[in-house]
């Protein structure tokens, strides 16, 4: 999937493609991939194809069972364009975009709570992450003030790729314990956050990010939960 489009440009709104079969469940398989496939606690795209004057609604997309591509699932049963049909993708932009801006918020939140993540969820405006925190913060209201400044920086966001074998000797790179890092190519993706000594932020993540921080906009922290002994959930909204 190294190739999938949304990995190379996420910025990338729709797109040519051609079907390359179907799954027994309904699914339709397109490449190269402009779809999100569901995964690491981002949801899959949403959005719809288009080929001879008709229109599929797609509801999600998921990873294929051979884990090398992603797979479009319909909004409702429908006739499907036939294996070799040459189709346009079309992603639901506003969902997308927010999905990014809410998962690099959260990467920056990991920053600001710097204790080992052992669960995480993204959505469309909101998400969380669930730390191994014994004691819950003293103040929520600092903790929102320190993510939004890193927010205002407006920190360049990229990735980079080292080997399976490098992470292995890295592991303190992961931060989630209960996602493991894409593997499977031999390369595993990094994501940075600021350049250079200014880097803020450094970890394996297979999703969707904003180019910039400033671009996610203000951010709240909407509650803090007790999610047992050891973990505490801090849940985020975007402010619009």
């Amino acid at each position: 999937m190294s190739d999938a489009l949304y990995r190379t440009d996420p910025y990338l709104r729709e797109a040519k493609g051609r079907v390359t079969g179907h799954t027994d469940e309904g699914g339709v398989i397109v490449e190269p991939a402009l779809f999100y496939p569901k995964g690491g606690g981002q949801p899959g795209d949403s959005g719809w194809l288009e080929w001879d004057g008709k229109r599929l609604p797609i509801a999600t997309a998921v990873k294929h069972d051979d884990g090398a591509r992603s797979v479009l699932v319909p909004a409702e049963p429908a006739a499907l364009p036939p294996e070799g049909a040459h189709v346009v993708q079309v992603l639901d932009w506003e969902r997308r975009h927010k999905h990014m801006r809410v998962h690099t918020a959260l990467h920056l939140l990991s920053v600001v709570v710097p204790l080992p993540v052992t669960g995480g969820q993204i959505g469309a405006g909101s998400g969380r992450l669930d730390f191994m925190m014994p004691e819950p913060p003293s103040d929520k209201d600092a903790l929102e003030r320190a993510l939004n400044q890193m927010v205002d920086q407006d920190l360049l966001v990229g990735e980079d790729w080292i080997t399976e074998a490098d992470l292995d000797a890295n592991p303190d790179l992961v931060k989630t314990l209960s996602v493991k890092p894409p593997r499977g190519s031999g390369a595993v993706r990094l994501v940075w956050i600021g350049e250079g000594q200014g880097r803020v932020d450094l970890q394996p993540c297979g999703g969707t990010h904003v180019a910039r921080t400033g671009e996610i906009g203000a951010v709240r922290i909407r509650k803090v939960e007790n999610k047992g002994k050891q973990n505490r959930r801090i849940s985020i909204v975007l402010d619009s």
